[in-house]
């Protein structure tokens, strides 16, 4: 059942903030689409995606993206979905460029080509992000349901000929963890400059394949063991960021920094988002850019205000000695474990609900999974049937 807290938060759309001096976002994600011509089964995008309404046109994302540079934004993330499917990107891109903005890419790679990486280096693109799914081509056309995996590698390529730096992103999840050694080596023969490998984190379409996705701690620890002796063998050659997921961990993520306080999402239908995930907690009354400004959006809806700061907090959080450190976890994989968006992140060891958590990473031990779902792609037609 949805929580009260949010119910009460949520009643109407706009209130008083509820603190007395809020300070500005400093990073807007612009997710432009949830079109995609990959399938990946551990997308964030939420499930239901296509039942979300018509794109935001040009001239409202180039409003928003005004509204949130004069709030105090500084950085903008162009996500999706794919957002190349987007024929404005680069008007968009200059448009953010042109008003100060430093500006990110996030991207599959395909779409990229020569001249589509040329036009937005021209328009003062700043950044380019490459998602790869694996060392394997077999893996990584497998895992997105697609035949992606040179053309991947050609993109890598092309981003590198442009002079920008070399940032590629791998999420692991127990199919691809026993190749993170392979993963390292294929970006070091590109050049990387930096590799995430950040492990799958359940939101979106990755919580409804959590069964087949969840590594065994054994996993992880090898796979972290991988990563450190490359990084002492290969120096400052290419930086090498590995997430732990949350699940194997016994205090919960200060996620987005705390809710309402760094970030700020919009959707492709205009929804803002205090995170990623924010769509997924029943009650809550997420304004949207086509209807206020973003000014009273951030300071004044009831969804921003709904868990800033620590006077939601119920305990363990109240006394928590470090609950300014993690703002009391995921309100969303709170609601999403445990049925209570207002209650401890099941993450932590501290949670009533923890044992969850436990269960889930007991599965992935199990010898006998055959109980096991198989994997649900994210598409279109799956989409609609959710």
């Amino acid at each position: 059942m949805a929580d009260s807290s949010i119910a009460s938060a949520s009643a109407t759309a706009f209130a008083p903030s509820i603190a007395p001096s809020i300070a500005p976002p400093l990073w807007l994600l612009a997710e432009l689409t949830y079109r995609c011509p990959l399938h990946c089964a551990f997308c964030s995008n939420p499930v239901d995606f296509a039942h979300h309404g018509a794109e935001l046109d040009t001239q409202t994302w180039r409003a928003t993206i005004s509204a949130a540079r004069e709030l105090g934004a500084v950085q903008i993330g162009f996500s999706g979905g794919e957002p190349l499917l987007r024929d404005d990107l680069e008007t968009l891109v200059e448009h953010a460029r042109g008003i100060g903005f430093y500006t990110n890419l996030i991207t599959s790679g395909v779409g990229l080509s020569a001249a589509r990486i040329a036009g937005l280096k021209s328009a003062g693109l700043d950044h380019i992000q490459l998602s790869m799914q694996d060392s394997t081509r077999e893996l990584n056309d497998f895992l997105t349901s697609t035949r992606t995996f040179e053309l991947k590698r050609e993109v890598a390529k092309r981003i590198k000929a442009q002079g920008y730096p070399m940032v590629l992103n791998c999420v692991l999840h127990r199919y691809n963890l026993p190749h993170v050694a392979q993963i390292i080596e294929m970006a070091l023969e590109l050049g990387a400059d930096y590799l995430e490998l950040a492990n799958t984190q359940y939101y979106g379409w990755a919580l409804l394949n959590r069964e087949q996705l969840m590594p065994t701690a054994e996993q992880l620890r090898e796979a972290e063991a991988v990563v450190e002796r490359y990084r002492a063998r290969i120096g400052g050659r290419c930086r090498i960021l590995f997430v732990v997921p949350d699940y194997f961990e016994s205090r919960p993520k200060a996620c987005m920094s705390g809710w309402g306080a760094v970030f700020l999402g919009v959707a492709p239908d205009g929804t803002a988002l205090p995170c990623h995930a924010a769509r997924s907690l029943p009650g809550l009354a997420l304004p949207n850019v086509r209807d206020a400004s973003l000014r009273d959006i951030w300071t004044g809806s009831a969804a921003f205000n709904a868990f800033r700061g620590d006077a939601w907090m119920r305990e363990p959080c109240r006394s928590c000695d470090e609950r300014h450190v993690d703002h009391g976890g995921c309100r969303c994989q709170a609601w999403l474990l445990s049925g209570d968006a207002a209650a401890a992140d099941p993450v932590c060891a501290k949670s009533p609900d923890h044992g969850r958590v436990e269960q889930a990473v007991h599965f992935a031990r199990r010898a006998d999974r055959s109980d096991e779902h198989p994997l649900v792609f994210r598409s279109r037609a799956n989409s609609l049937a959710r």
